[in-house]
């Protein structure tokens, strides 16, 4: 008997487009169900920009790795990534490790990167007692709703995103985490390759600095989108205490802050523009508390994610393809 399943969402635009199953049992099963149901997901995925998938048989990381091949053939390291995470397994990692009390916002996966995931797939094998959701906004109704004067800004300028990692001991992330080699030939070829301008350090840290778009245009259909996250390099991404504590650690040059961004011009983005880009893209957050069992796919390019403060053990993975 083939699996049944209730599919919510799918003629309109609500985000995202649910799947739930009634019965299914097995890796092998849902394969054979995709097989059958490829293009109508995929068509969902466009139109809505997620897709949730319910009552998977998913109940550890062994589990999803059999299912992720379900999905995609082709997956990609967490390669240029800056936020702290595990990788569990070739394809699998935790979902980014920061304190519970702490709302990470949103971001499309290494938008400011020259390689990023087409697809995210985002897998829950224990829930949060309270909280703790992955929030995703669509960033063509991020685009709809900006401000047009500062948008307008933010296409003609660009992006420019500095980061500075250390050699092993320093805040944020090191070079040998955040390109999973101790080669630096491997990292100046990666750079050389992805448009980015690196320097070495005198204390073997390295300084890189991307340029990228503010908005780009979706590959398949075309719609243009909120797609950077200037505003989580941005300096008022930081408590004013640890702001002014990193500060003075860099002799007061922003420059040298594990991260930084502005305009793709190198002339600084105002709190303000920030603050507003921030609240337009929080406006259209979507919240679905997590079930074990869950296995959200999400188009990156058309759907930010973040992560709401919880409480309870919280056990989310992710990969991407």
């Amino acid at each position: 008997m083939k699996p049944s399943c209730l599919w919510t969402g799918e003629s309109g635009s609500s985000l995202p487009l649910i799947i739930e199953f009634q019965t299914l049992d097995s890796a092998a099963e849902l394969a054979e169900w995709y097989r059958d149901n490829k293009e109508r997901v995929d068509a969902g995925l466009l139109h809505n920009g997620a897709v949730l998938f319910r009552n998977l048989p998913i109940r550890s990381t062994e589990d999803f790795d059999r299912c992720l091949p379900v999905f995609a053939t082709s997956f990609m390291c967490y390669v240029d990534g800056f936020s702290p995470r595990t990788k569990l397994s070739g394809n699998i990692y935790t979902s980014t490790e920061y304190d519970a009390d702490f709302f990470i916002t949103l971001h499309n996966e290494l938008s400011y990167s020259a390689r990023w995931p087409a697809r995210l797939f985002f897998s829950c094998i224990t829930p949060p007692a309270t909280g703790g959701e992955t929030a995703i906004a669509d960033g063509r109704r991020v685009v709809g709703k900006m401000n047009p004067d500062l948008l307008e800004e933010m296409e003609k300028k660009g992006v420019r995103y500095v980061r500075n990692l250390h050699a092993g001991g320093g805040p944020g992330p090191s070079w040998q985490q955040t390109y999973e080699t101790e080669d630096r030939v491997v990292v100046e070829n990666f750079c050389r390759e992805s448009q980015i301008e690196f320097t070495w350090k005198p204390d073997g840290g390295i300084k890189l600095v991307q340029y990228r778009p503010a908005t780009i245009a979706h590959p398949v259909t075309r719609e243009t989108v909120w797609f950077n996250q200037v505003d989580q390099f941005h300096p008022s991404h930081f408590t004013p205490d640890v702001y002014e504590t990193l500060l003075m650690m860099y002799d007061y040059n922003e420059e040298e802050l594990p991260m930084f961004g502005s305009f793709g011009d190198g002339s600084k983005i105002s709190d303000e523009a920030i603050k507003e880009i921030r609240d337009t893209v929080d406006s259209e957050i979507v919240l679905t508390p997590w079930k074990q069992g869950d296995l959200l796919m999400v188009d990156n390019v058309l759907v930010s994610h973040g992560r709401m403060p919880y409480k309870g053990a919280r056990k989310i993975l992710v990969s991407m393809s």
